[in-house]
């Protein structure tokens, strides 16, 4: 009898090893699968801009670095016009990098700067 009730422990062993055995390989191949999908360009994009998104210093820089650009852009644009003269279009580009340096630096300055000045003249012409 000792023999059958051994052979018994040993059958309830393996079979529980087995299922041990079923239960790890379906959640490493589920852990496969995520990897896998997370490892795809199109979703290594969609993390990136969904970071990116989701990130107000990010979207600050983004911001400022646009204003930035768009006023050196603009006052290249302003002062040199459409000169054919390559000194002058060198120096708007100078100019134009300059601006827009200073301006994507100091953008929180200049938005209070400007709340102030259009503040000031909206109260004027109350007045």
């Amino acid at each position: 009898m000792k023999k059958t009730n051994e052979t018994d422990i040993l059958n309830e062993l393996i079979i529980l090893q087995e299922q041990q055995y079923e239960t790890d390989l379906r959640l490493l191949k589920e852990q496969f699968n995520l990897a896998y999908e997370s490892i795809k360009p199109i979703n290594i994009i969609k993390n990136l801009v969904h970071d990116v998104s989701n990130s107000p210093e990010i979207k600050s820089d983004i911001v400022s670095n646009v204003i930035g650009m768009t006023t050196g852009f603009v006052s290249k644009k302003l002062l040199i016009h459409s000169s054919h003269n390559p000194i002058k279009r060198v120096l708007g580009t100078v100019l134009q990098f300059a601006i827009a340096n200073v301006v994507s630096n100091h953008t929180q300055t200049i938005k209070t700067i400007g709340n102030n000045v259009l503040g000031f003249i909206l109260n004027k012409k109350r007045k």
